[in-house]
Order: C-alpha cells, then structure tokens, then sequence
C-alpha cells in the first residue's frame, strides 16, 4: 500500500529534475537532483494525469522552520527495492524503508543544537502548473512521548496516519504556516480550498549530537486514525527501533518474487535492464485490503490502476503467472467497484469519484477475468462476475454499440467487440449458451470499425495516436482481419510500412519542437517505439500473417536499442510497469494475448529462463543462442538478430508459434532452435481465430 520517495517537486513522481511535457525533450525545472523531504504514495511512471500523491512529507532540518519547503542537493543514493538512502547538503543521512502499511524513515544528523524532523499534512501533487492536491479537511493531533496522529481528506479520501518518532528528550509542538504553536495539542480544518491553504503539520525538536539518529515510523490507513496505529502496531512491533526489521522483512519479499523469473546468458546490461523491469513490474497496482474507505466489508481494495488501458495487455497476465494471489485480488477488487460504483473503471486511483478514463478505451476489464477463468486458478464467484460483465458491456459506449455495431472514437468498437468475446467465453464456460451465443455474435462487430477500402480502421479521433497505432491490434478473428486488408502480403505491406523496412532514418523532436514538426512525425503514420499503448502489440500481429521472422526483427531491435541501464533508459512512460512488462515477456521470448488464453512465441534475449508458475516451472531454453557485443558505454551494439528455426515442447515437435496460456501454467520445457537467418518455422499454422477452427492439439489447448 505504501511507498516512500524523495520529493523535488518534479514531474511525474515527484522525484527527479524535469517538468511536464507532452512533446519533445522535456525542459528541466532543476539543474540538479535536489529535494526538500521525503513524501508518500507515488504513481509509478505514469503520464500526464491529475493525481500523483506525495502526500505526508517528512523533512529533516538544522535550520529554521521558515526554510520549510526549500530544497538541498542529493548526494551518495543508494537505491534498492523497499530501501532508499541519500545525503542531504545539510549532512543529514536521510534512509526510508517500507512496509505493507508503514513508512519508517531513519535520519542520521550532524552536530547540533536545535535539529528538528518537521512533518506536513498539507502536502500533495506536484510543483508544477496544476498538480497541487489540495486536502478538504483535516485534523492533526499532538499525542505527547512522540507520538501524534492526523487525517486529511484529500480528493475525498481520508488519509489518516499515526506517527511515533524515536526522539528521546526532544520537544513536539504543532505548527501552522510556518509557526510554531507552543502548548498546543490539536488543530482541526474543515473547510480548506486553494486559496486558504496555509502548511500545516508537526515538528519534533531538539539538540543532536554527531551521528545521532532518529527514527521517524507512520502507520497508514483510509479507515481513520486507530486502524493506522493498528497497522503500525502490527508491522513495527513493541521493539524499537524497527528500520532494520521493516527493511528485511520487505527485501525477503521482494526476492521472494524475483526468483519466479529466472534467466541466464545474456549480456551484463541486458540482464540488469532486466532486473529492474521486473522490478518496476511489481510496483503497481496497489493492495490496501480491508482499507477500502468506499465499502465496509473487509477483503482486498486495489488502487492506482492507472490505467488498465497501460496494464492489461503485459502487466495482468505477468502478474498472473507470478502473483497470481495478487492477480485474483485485484479482480475481487474491480467488481466490487462495479457492485458498488455501477461499472468497471478504466482507471482507479485513491480518490472519490476519481477520472475513469473512459477516453482511453472500455470492457478492459473483461479480458483480464476472462484469462483468470480459463486458467482455472482464480478464486472468484464467477456467476456473480458473469452478471457484472454484461451489464458492463451495455453502459457508456456500449449503449450505443448495442444498439448500431459502431460506436465513436472507434477504438472503443474495438473494445466493446473484443469485451463480447470475452464475456462470451465465460458465459460458455458456465453452459449460458444462449447468452454466450449473442454475445459472440456482437463481437463480430468489430469489422464495422474497419475501412475495407483501406484496410486500416476509419476516420475517428483517437486517444494518444491515429488510426495505424490502432489498426493493428489482436483481435479474437485476426483471419478475417487480415482478409479484411487483403490478404497476408498486403497486411504485411501496412505492417511493414508501419515499423519503417526500408524506409529512411527520422529526426527525432528536440526541446520545444515546433507545431510543425512534430505534425509532419505524426504523418509518418510510424511506430513510436512502445511509448504508446497501441504499439506494444503490433509486433506480434506479424504472427498471424504468418511472419515470426519480422517480429523477431522488430523485437530484438526494440530490446536491444531502445532499453538501456541508465537516465532514459525507457523509450516512454513505464505506466505502472506496462512497458516494463513489455520488455520482461519479450525478453522471454513469449507475448501474451490478452483475453484469449495464449501467447506468442519468439526468439528470446536469453539462452534459458525460468517462469515460476505456482508450484509449476516453465523453462525456456535454446540452441545456438548468440551473445550480443557489448559497446563501451555498457550498451548491448550492433546485435545479431535470431530466428527460431524449430521448437519442441516437451520433446514433440512445435511447428505452430502459439501456446495456451494453461500450457505455460502448467510447465513444461519448450527448446527453440535459434539461427542467424529466417526459416519455415511458424509460416504455415497461425494462431487461432474465430472465424477458423484449430487445426493442432497444441491449438485446442
């Protein structure tokens, strides 16, 4: 539930240097990594949305109170997962851990006589136009012996958390716009807007002598102060201090998790960029269970969804082999927003009434229920998920995709249809056969979106690219899509265009780049290079017009160029882990299809790799795999490409470039044969579609 950062203030976490941008390089708001405290819930490298927390801010201090907010250079990070620790140029060693439900943060000061650890309630969003969060109400608590607790609305959700602070001989006061409030023992706010806010919070101190440390725990809760202290209580213990303790526990965690993905060979570079993909993987969504200020029940409560138009193709099905307890909570999670709120949200964040981003797509949620249903190993009332997906499919867009076959932005014809299948899959399984059967006949609307002159989607507005970005999704009937274009050369011919063979380099934009310009990029009608949700799965579509060799091109370039271990080592946004979910299943040489219960094969990045599934191992390994050269910069340079010249699974013969997803869960060995040029493998059996019936065992599976 809870992370822990440094705060600059800065876009998108509230860590780092730079401002938002939409286009372009993006102007840096700071000449140096720099930070003012340390602060609270943080998306995870999301775009240009509205909430980004930051909330509570911890800041430790030798000098006054009038320099709260000030900001001082960052020197000698570490960083590591559930830990963080950095330098402050006031000399101040500054460390924080966390927990489930806790923050503990640990201050190692210089000599002093009056050092201080100065805590604001007030703080939210970011320092950049428009992303301040502002609380509605709030209440702060002086406690005495170092405790103190408080509760701010913020985006109508009350934030409440318990303090202890291992401070001994030190004074606790609290503090409003900047002043101290001696003998005071409580402030209450009921009524705050932008224009009346004024800081506000509580400060401990006093005279520490060299090397003095202080111990600062929160215990967090959206269900009021005495569960917060209860969370703290059960995390931290009666024996303090509890830094070390918290860290452990949560790197046992982390590493509990890392170990069901396992890869060997492989560059030094590629393997850590692979590393911290996994890493970023797992971040999001977040688990609060029985925080839930929404709903009295206990049970699982997932936020920061943000968004499952970011997360359902990559993240879902990864988490869902990995984490699949977490993957079945999150579901729980979503339907009973739907029971409670009425729909399935596109985005869920910790706010009241929050943006759902209907913009971005619908019936994204059904994809993922139907993987957890033909997998088998999700835990759930499914004739009480059944009903919520159908009434899903007939609110906001779906009305009139009812009732006309099309809707606009057209995408969302895409969505609707592809949602029909989905929720028809679960209906057959649960033997509603008339209901399946309509709901498979609705699905076969998503030709409508097409332009059969074209071959491309038609004319429409669209959320974040045009209408190739779209125009090469996986569908459930990829067959009549293809056919639908004209056939496999001339699909191939769009997707070829799209990705650029044998087309000249483009100027990348740079700072502030002009109207202009970036028009004429758009007009490209090019691959973005994975920064737009769309892109992730066009590489794949190759499969289907029976040409794995092209998607090992593009994938192997992606992997190889546009990843690194650095800054920017991210050709986009990481979109709660969407990209780097991305990088991890091609890495392995598999792509999920979302909703269909299957995955692609192609040529891997590493010579063998494990996939921990349950109590299940699925293996990856490879003949004639080629190490790539490393550059002097530590970068993979100038990497042969590889493409499966055969496959056997289990020892039988693969001759189809497809898995079901039961097959990966299951385990197994799948042996790729791996050479420097295209062979037959993978031409002649395609994917499944709707439209053609399975022409493989290994298919029917």
């Amino acid at each position: 539930m809870v992370s822990a950062c440094a705060y600059s203030g800065a876009y998108p976490t509230g860590y780092g240097r730079y401002a938002k941008n939409t286009e372009g390089v993006p102007e840096e708001m700071f000449e140096r990594l720099q930070a003012s405290g340390f602060t609270h819930f943080q998306q995870s490298g999301t775009g240009a949305i509205r909430k980004y927390y930051n909330y509570v801010r911890v800041t430790p201090m030798v000098q006054p109170l009038d320099a709260l907010g000030e900001s001082w250079p960052l020197h000698d990070e570490v960083a590591e997962p559930g830990y963080y620790a950095a330098t402050l140029d006031t000399g101040i060693r500054c460390e924080l851990t966390v927990g489930t439900k806790v923050a503990v943060h640990r201050y190692t000061f210089p000599e002093h006589s009056s050092a201080r650890v100065v805590i604001d309630l007030s703080c939210g969003g970011l320092d950049i136009e428009l992303g301040r969060t502002v609380p509605l109400r709030a209440q702060v608590e002086s406690m005495g012996h170092g405790r103190a607790q408080g509760t701010v609305v913020m985006e109508g959700v009350p934030l409440s958390v318990h303090i202890d602070v291992d401070s001994p001989g030190w004074r606790q006061m609290l503090w409003y716009d900047r002043r101290l409030i001696d003998g005071g023992t409580r402030l209450d706010f009921d009524s705050i807007r932008h224009t009346t806010l004024r800081p506000f919070g509580m400060l401990f101190m006093g005279p520490a002598a060299p090397g003095q440390t202080v111990e600062v725990r929160l215990g967090f809760s959206l269900r009021g102060c005495d569960q917060a202290r209860h969370n703290l209580e059960r995390e931290c213990g009666q024996v303090q201090p509890a830094f070390d303790a918290v860290r452990s526990r949560t790197r046992s965690r982390w590493g509990r998790h890392f170990d069901r993905v396992q890869v060997e060979g492989g560059t030094p570079a590629r393997r850590t960029v692979f590393a911290t993909a996994l890493y970023h993987a797992l971040i999001k969504p977040c688990f609060a269970d029985d925080e839930s200020p929404f709903w009295p029940t206990s049970g699982p409560y997932a936020f920061d969804v943000c968004t499952m138009w970011d997360i359902y193709k990559t993240q879902l099905p990864l988490l869902a082999a990995i984490a699949p307890d977490r993957f079945g909570d999150l579901l729980e999670s979503l339907i009973r927003v739907c029971e409670e709120e009425g729909n399935f949200p596109i985005g869920y964040r910790m706010a009241r009434g929050a943006d759902r981003f209907f913009r971005q797509a619908s019936a994204l949620v059904h994809t993922a229920l139907a993987d957890a249903h033909a997998l088998g190993r999700v835990d759930l009332d499914w004739s009480w998920a059944l009903v919520h997906m159908v009434g899903d499919l007939r609110r906001l867009y779906g009305e009139d995709f009812f009732e006309h076959g099309m809707v606009h932005p057209i995408t969302h014809t895409l969505d609707l249809a592809y949602g029909h299948h989905c929720t028809a899959q679960v209906a057959r399984a649960l033997n509603d056969r008339h209901l399946a059967d309509d709901l498979e006949d609705r699905s076969r609307q998503w030709s409508n979106a097409f332009d059969p002159s074209t071959g491309l989607l038609r004319d429409s507005e669209f959320y974040e690219g045009g209408k190739w970005n779209y125009s090469f999704r996986l569908l459930h009937d990829m067959a009549a899509r293809i056919a639908l274009a004209g056939g496999d050369d001339a699909f191939v011919d769009k997707l070829d265009r799209f990705f650029g063979f044998g087309a000249p380099p483009v100027t990348q934009p740079g700072r502030r780049p002009k109207a202009a310009e970036m028009a004429a990029g758009y007009a490209l009608n090019r691959f973005e290079g994975l920064n737009n949700e769309p892109d992730m799965e066009a590489p794949w579509a190759y499969h289907y017009a029976g040409r794995p060799d092209r998607t090992a091109e593009v994938v192997h370039a992606a992997l190889t160029w546009q990843f690194g271990t650095g800054p920017g080592g991210l050709p986009g946004n990481d979109d709660s882990g969407g990209l780097s979910s991305w990088y991890v299943w091609a890495s392995l040489g598999l792509f999920p299809v979302a909703g269909q219960n299957l995955f692609l094969v192609n040529a891997p990045a590493f010579a063998r790799s494990v996939l921990r599934v349950g109590g299940n191992e699925f293996v990856i390994e490879t003949s004639g795999h080629r190490e790539t050269p490393i550059g002097v910069d530590g970068i993979d340079r100038d990497p042969p490409a590889q493409y499966v010249q055969s496959a056997t699974l289990n020892g039988e013969p693969l001759h189809a470039t497809h898995l079901s997803a039961a097959t990966v869960h299951r385990g197994g060995l799948l042996h790729l044969r791996l050479g420097p040029e295209p062979s037959a493998w993978g031409r002649g059996v395609r994917p499944p579609s709707l439209s053609v019936p399975p022409s493989t065992p290994e298919e029917a599976r």
